[in-house]
């Protein structure tokens, strides 16, 4: 079980639906209201439930003989992993579950044991460093921004330069035209030098009007993706993203691990001069407004800060070397070297570090923290860090039960203090 993979379905619109995001931004929607919490609670057990018995056809009796994965973004905290343990052993009714962060699944799936994970997602990027098997926690990051926020780029480069057609529709609330859009990103979209166009069918679906379709050439597509490095190209003033509320809206986040002090010997420009990697981007149209902390830093800042806070040169060389992306924006043409070659140049000149290089994934990134958490399952012979369903029911996981989560911060090896009435 993911949970950061929304299952899309097919609706009959003659019906009334009140829709709900689930998750958003790589935590559980409405945390903060506990009344709408619990109604996401209801849908999610619902949604896998039928799941289960549509799709793999195992009813609620026979789910005694199962065991569950649950792979888990390292952006949720310990009510949200509670919440969604007591769904899967509670409710769903599997004999036992584990918990491991997507970070540590995606090392696994690649057949690694020692990385530096960057996770590009629809909302969110994070960055963090493996050794051996065992998550940093000191080395996490969390980027405010990721492949949604790449696509209202997209959006306003193209209006910028008037070769978006005429549509009567806001692409950024409506779904389907969001989807549109997402699909021309993922379609387009590459990081190289120069002029980069294409010609595109552009699908509209303006209200009160039969879907239409409208060719164009698109151009500076180059642009959005190069947002990762500079996130201010990605246009926050113009098209701002949703309210990211869970930032601060829970007692027990653990601490900003974005806000950690910048290293003095690294730069706080946002733009190269003109000896850099792309001397174009100094020429485009730079939106200038303060942003806040966690906007500013860039993605090859972002990885050079968590490796380097390691602290041990001999670690730092290996997770330089060991670079991994994962998420649907790693399959953007063009990034692999776009990153290497950025953090090669963001690591400070008197870091005895000259190599960089992003081990290309086995798998596709958008599914390799499934397969890990599947291998993670069958290394555990030893099972110590499974939950049985009947120690949850009764008592729930708590300090003195001996119960060890090594891979998991968050999880924090024995503070799964959360006690069931």
């Amino acid at each position: 079980m993911s949970m950061t993979n929304p299952v899309q379905l097919n609706l009959n619109t003659e019906n009334v639906f009140l829709v709900r995001k689930l998750s958003e931004f790589r935590r559980l929607n409405h945390i903060a209201c506990s009344d709408l919490f619990a109604e996401v609670i209801e849908d999610m057990h619902a949604i896998w439930d039928w799941i289960l018995i549509e799709k793999l056809h195992i009813p609620q009796s026979e789910r005694h003989m199962y065991s569950a994965i649950l792979v888990v973004p390292e952006t949720f905290d310990n009510r949200e992993i509670k919440e969604v343990l007591s769904i899967v052993l509670r409710d769903l009714c599997f004999s036992t579950a584990v918990v491991h962060q997507e970070g540590l699944a995606a090392v696994f799936g690649n057949g690694l044991s020692t990385a530096c994970v960057v996770n590009i997602g629809a909302q969110v990027t994070s960055v963090i460093c493996i050794e051996d098997g065992v998550t940093l926690p000191t080395t996490q990051i969390t980027l405010r921004y990721g492949g949604e926020d790449i696509s209202r780029c997209l959006l306003w480069t193209q209006r910028h330069h008037q070769t978006w057609p005429p549509i009567r529709t806001d692409a950024l609330t409506k779904p389907i035209d969001l989807l549109v859009l997402n699909k021309l990103k993922e379609s387009h979209c590459q990081i190289r030098e120069g002029e980069v166009e294409a010609v595109a069918l552009v699908h509209s679906y303006e209200d009160g009007m039969p879907p239409g379709s409208h060719k164009t050439r698109l151009t500076a597509l180059n642009v959005p993706p190069m947002g990762l490095f500079y996130p201010m190209l990605l246009v926050p003033d113009v098209y701002p993203p949703p309210p990211r509320t869970w930032f601060s809206d829970n007692e027990d986040m653990l601490e900003d691990t974005w806000d950690f002090p910048r290293r003095s010997d690294m730069s706080d420009g946002y733009f190269p001069s003109s000896t850099g990697f792309f001397p174009m981007w100094e020429n485009y149209p730079i939106f200038q407004s303060k942003p806040k902390k966690q906007d500013t830093i860039g993605l090859a800042d972002a990885i050079t800060k968590s490796i380097l806070s390691t602290g041990r040169i001999d670690l730092q060389r290996k997770l330089f070397c060991s670079m991994q992306l994962i998420g649907g924006v790693a399959l953007t043409e063009g990034l692999v070297s776009a990153v290497e070659e950025r953090v090669l140049h963001a690591i400070p000149s008197h870091e005895a570090i000259d190599t960089v290089e992003v081990l290309q994934s086995r798998t596709n990134p958008n599914f390799v923290t499934w397969k890990g958490g599947a291998i993670l399952g069958i290394l555990d012979f030893t099972r110590d860090a499974w939950i049985h369903r009947e120690d949850w029911i009764r008592n729930g996981i708590h300090i003195g039960s001996g119960r060890k989560y090594k891979d998991s911060y968050f999880l924090q090896a024995q503070s799964m203090c959360y006690i069931n009435n």
